[in-house]
């Protein structure tokens, strides 16, 4: 469905006007009220409920400025149709998840700012653990490691919009999302079972696509000690996720799709490849022991496991009507197996006197134990059968660890009006990533004398911090810090390799030991906080930031054809300067907030197509100048809409992305990227929804998501929609129906793209999908 921008912004304007003139007459009128008698100091955060509208715990204790979202799990449960962890937050304002089916481990995060290809533009913690692979900056091994994070673990959900608090490094330029997970007071234990169905149609494939997904948890606590239990199985298959084309018909063959690419050039769809079958496991553990009244020890271990298998279907028939991949080498890339193994730890102690000190002591670690992808070289040159001959891609060994130790200063020599934090942070990303050539793809050994490729690199980040929330008067609050950080890559290795077709014969090795780099840099951050009731707050923030290249940026290997050039492992820090200026109206049952905000990156890290020598272009990652991010948001959340069981949300964001500036760009065919809007970035987000609650029993929820035009090239010059490779406008429709039995069972069912919207974002997106599940508990 496509939605004219004219449409869009005048409904904006409209809404953005009245909300404008009904705020700031209600604004004056509340202050001029507040002035007929003195007005307490405030609170930290003025809240609603504290079960649906409270703030998170860490934003409270360390004073953190950030505007946020907050959602608890029983929310979700009713409005969400769950199935994986990052389905939690489809409805937050301006943020959407890449989540292309059911067990995707290539999910990454969007923020208002920075679309799905910038995995390392955002932070995604578990409680203590980062879930955010900063070991890469993209769509794929880039992406958060959602699925060591079981739903039936979650107790709420807090996102952090932009870079200003001093507590977290520069990625946090696109926000931090914090996972909290719970802990039992007593006995308790869920089970959840859900199914899901997707009917897809498109091209050549027509099918419906299942998912089983089975959710336990199982808890206590014994005196001072506390343990809980959980695990998530899932048994889903997807619809294809990529078209396997070709620039002409293939000889002696029928049943090709006359297409383009998104570019408009010939892409003719001859099959579907990346139907996958995935089986995954995630079991976890968490013990949690109250050494003192205000000690708490916390240590976690989680165990995830993924078996995937991905065929092809092909559209051709030879000219005896037999089933053909025509040579198609694009076959082979969508058929593959996967098997990965991966294992988290983290640790913590902390404090919470509530009193003049309290600290933080925290480290975690996530490695890839097991991570195996084999497919076949290329097919045959008739039927559907592949080479014997194959790659096999690792990324056995590859692992981050993160460690911090904070604390809190409530000096009473200060009058209390100053909460001091300050830090140690240090983390450490290493990647192995190897690329065999094997003569029996789907057998035999996982490992051969022989490489095609080879990646190998360490990143590490030392960093120094402190703020200080100072209430300075009544009704005001300024909080200022700074963070230095010390960052270094080192290590870095590649080995590129040219090979004849079919066979995969390596021709010719280059084999390249990368310079070690380095920076320093500091960061400074000043937000100012105005309460001047307790129904109105309004906040100014800047914030500086530096985000540091990851490993994969700076070692990653390109190919152009089948020559592989040497990486740039010389790319700058991108140096991030956001401000932010937002409104809040607080209700006792929810929250509008408006806020306008600004974010100039310089050196900003894209892919682009550039000249790494002589007149070939290829596509690697270079520092773009300057990139600019202009936009307003606008979000509301409100029980109690017009009657007592009708409760509202929403969120509508524009975004005026532009590339101010990249001195670096160099296009064969003379296109410029000045002034075009950045990759991945749509002019519009929106979504509302609203749930009905007729009785204690019953939840019906309806939501509608919309997402703007978006680019993926910088000279925007990809503007053939929906077809592989494309990002499109969409809009989609969800409903889901919650009903709880009683205070131990409940059933759901829901369906997600009930108007079953055909789009893409690189990858075809399911269609209409249907959703049932059962929960017990005790």
């Amino acid at each position: 469905m496509k939605i004219h921008p004219f449409v869009l912004q005048t409904s904006f304007s409209i809404l953005f006007a009245t909300f404008l003139s009904a705020s700031f007459i209600s604004f004056a009128q509340e202050i001029a009220a507040s002035q007929e008698k003195p007005t307490p100091l405030p609170d930290i955060t003025v809240t609603a409920s504290p079960s649906a509208f409270a703030p998170s715990p860490l934003i409270e204790k360390y004073q953190l400025p950030q505007t946020s979202r907050s959602l608890s799990i029983a929310q979700a449960q009713e409005t969400v149709n769950l199935m994986d962890t990052e389905d939690t937050v489809k409805y937050f304002p301006s943020l959407f998840v890449r989540k292309r089916n059911n067990g995707d481990t290539q999910p990454v995060l969007a923020t208002r700012t920075w679309g799905v290809n910038s995995s390392a533009r955002s932070l995604v913690y578990a409680d203590d653990l980062l879930l955010s692979a900063l070991i890469g900056n993209n769509n794929s091994i880039g992406a958060p490691r959602w699925g060591l994070v079981s739903p039936e673990e979650i107790e709420r959900i807090d996102f952090l919009y932009g870079p200003f608090a001093a507590a977290y490094p520069g990625n946090s330029m696109g926000g931090v999302l914090q996972i909290t997970t719970k802990m039992p007071q007593k006995l308790t234990g869920t089970f959840s079972q859900t199914e899901a169905f997707q009917k897809f149609s498109r091209y050549g494939t027509r099918d419906v696509f299942r998912t089983d997904q089975t959710n336990f948890s199982l808890g206590n606590r014994h005196g001072s000690f506390a343990w809980l239990l959980s695990g998530n199985f899932q048994n889903s298959y997807s619809q294809p996720l990529t078209w396997i084309t070709s620039g002409t018909a293939p000889a002696g063959t029928s049943g090709t799709i006359w297409a383009q690419n998104k570019l408009g050039a010939a892409a003719h769809v001859v099959g579907a490849g990346g139907l996958l079958h995935t089986k995954m496991e995630n079991l976890k553990a968490k013990f949690a022991w109250d050494l003192t009244d205000t000690l708490k020890a916390t240590y976690q271990i989680g165990l995830w496991n993924n078996d995937a298998n991905s065929t092809v279907q092909t559209y051709l028939n030879d000219a005896t009507g037999e089933p053909t991949f025509g040579g198609v080498a694009g076959f082979a890339s969508g058929n593959y197996s996967l098997r990965q193994t991966h294992l988290s730890n983290a640790f913590s102690l902390k404090t919470n006197t509530g009193g003049h000190f309290d600290w933080d002591f925290s480290v975690s670690n996530y490695v890839y134990l097991r991570d195996i992808q084999r497919n076949p070289y290329d097919v045959n040159a008739t039927g559907t059968n592949f080479t014997s001959y194959g790659k096999i891609a690792r990324l056995d060994g590859t692992q981050w660890t993160t460690g911090d130790l904070k604390g809190i200063w409530r000096p009473d020599a200060f009058g209390a009006s100053h909460e001091i934090s300050f830090g140690l942070h240090t983390d450490r990303e290493y990647l192995s990533n190897p690329t065999y050539q094997t003569t029996e793809w789907n057998g035999g050994p996982n490992q051969t004398a022989s490489l095609y490729t080879l990646s190998r690199g360490i990143t590490s980040t030392n960093a120094l911090w402190i703020q200080d929330a100072w209430r300075f008067a009544p009704n005001f609050k300024l909080t200022a810090g700074g963070r230095f950080e010390v960052w270094e890559a080192r290590d870095g290795f590649n080995l590129n390799t040219s090979q004849t077709a079919a066979t995969g014969a390596i021709t010719s090795t280059t084999a390249v030991s990368q310079p070690s780099v380095s920076a320093n840099r500091f960061s400074p951050k000043l937000s100012v906080n105005w309460t001047p009731t307790s129904k109105w707050e309004l906040t100014a923030s800047f914030g500086q930031a530096y985000r540091f290249p990851t490993v994969t940026e700076l070692y990653q290997i390109v190919q152009t054809g089948a020559t592989f050039s040497t990486p740039n492992p010389n790319l700058k820090p991108e140096n991030v300067l956001t401000e932010e200026l937002a409104l809040q109206r607080k209700f006792k049952d929810g929250s509008v907030r408006i806020s306008v905000f600004n974010e100039n990156v310089q050196d900003a890290l894209i892919a682009q197509t550039n000249l790494l020598s002589g007149p070939t272009p290829v596509n690697f990652v270079t520092n773009v100048d300057e990139v600019r991010n202009l936009g307003v948001e606008l979000a509301v959340q409100k029980d109690h809409v017009a009657f007592e069981q009708l409760s509202v949300f929403g969120s509508l964001t524009y975004v005026d992305s532009k590339i101010e500036k990249d001195s670096t760009w160099s296009s064969p065919t003379g296109t410029t990227v000045v002034g075009k809007h950045a990759p991945y970035v749509p002019d519009w987000r929106a979504t509302i929804g609203a749930t009905l609650r007729p009785n204690e029993n019953w939840s019906l929820t309806g939501a509608v998501r919309y997402s703007g035009k978006q680019y993926s090239t910088l000279d925007n010059t990809d503007v053939n929609p929906n077809v592989y490779g494309a990002f499109d406008r969409f809009l989609v429709v969800d409903a889901r129906v919650q009903y709880k039995m009683n205070a131990h069972a409940s059933l759901n069912v829901g369906i997600d793209n009930l108007t079953d919207t055909k789009f893409t974002l690189f990858h075809p997106f399911p269609g209409r999908t249907y959703t049932a599940g059962v929960k017990l508990e005790f």
